[in-house]
């Protein structure tokens, strides 16, 4: 595959729930080593995008491709094994656990494939990468600390920690500054600007200011379609997108 290409493509994805199309005939590209967003109206699609990309839903025509691969109706497992991992917008970490523990069972995800209920033997080469990762998404001096201890927006970083443990090729973060402070956002966005080096980062996001200052490409959707894309400064000049979402 040309290293030209773009890293995930999807080709009239379309997805309908008896007469409702949640996504008609959607054509997205993300381009390699690219900070892309996917922003809309509620409603418009978003998440049920990130769905279809993930395996969470199977769509009811048209393709993914990922690294030219069809991935369309493989399962979420299958697909992380691919190297695509996603955030959520309610945040799914074990709480009870501390956050190394929860960063160091996602990078054994990728050597013993899942089998993650096998006691937690000492893996020294598992420790060193999660430590490095709790110091990447800013938690050093607390991967020891209880997950349900840490602030709402440590536990979204610790999130991203725990996507980036699985060794991703391209990071799905969906609304990644949800129900933070002002500061908290602030420190996320240089997070997500800071681990972007060889990765691929597509956003679903609803502040703008995140979407404007990280994002190089956006797609709009509404009602289910694409109205427009291009970079933040083409999207903002855009009418239609004016009209349909951003009333700037």
């Amino acid at each position: 595959m040309n290293g030209s290409d773009p890293l995930l493509r999807t080709e009239d994805l379309t997805l309908r729930f008896g007469g409702l199309a949640a996504l008609e005939g959607v054509n997205i590209s993300v381009q390699r080593d690219a900070i892309e967003a996917i922003i809309g109206p509620n409603g418009a699609g978003k998440s049920t995008f990130f769905n279809c990309l993930t395996g969470v839903l199977r769509p009811t025509s048209g393709r993914v491709t990922f690294e030219g691969e069809d991935i369309t109706n493989l399962s979420p497992e299958k697909i992380s094994q691919k190297s695509i991992a996603r955030s959520y917008q309610i945040t799914n970490i074990s709480l009870g656990s501390t956050a190394l523990e929860n960063i160091r069972v996602a990078a054994q995800s990728r050597r013993h494939s899942w089998s993650l209920l096998r006691h937690h033997r000492s893996d020294t080469e598992s420790i060193e990468k999660a430590l490095s990762i709790v110091e990447a998404v800013g938690l050093k001096g607390k991967e020891n600390e209880i997950s349900a201890n840490l602030s709402h927006g440590e536990q979204r970083n610790l999130e991203i920690g725990i996507a980036l443990a699985t060794e991703p090729r391209l990071l799905c973060l969906d609304e990644p500054t949800a129900g933070m402070s002002t500061s908290e956002t602030r420190q996320t966005m240089e997070l997500i600007r800071k681990i972007r080096k060889g990765l691929s980062i597509l956003i679903v996001e609803h502040d703008m200011h995140v979407v404007m200052g990280l994002a190089e490409r956006i797609t709009v959707l509404n009602y289910g379609r694409v109205l427009a894309e291009g970079t933040p400064e083409e999207i903002q000049a855009n009418s239609e997108v004016q009209e349909a979402y951003l009333k700037m």
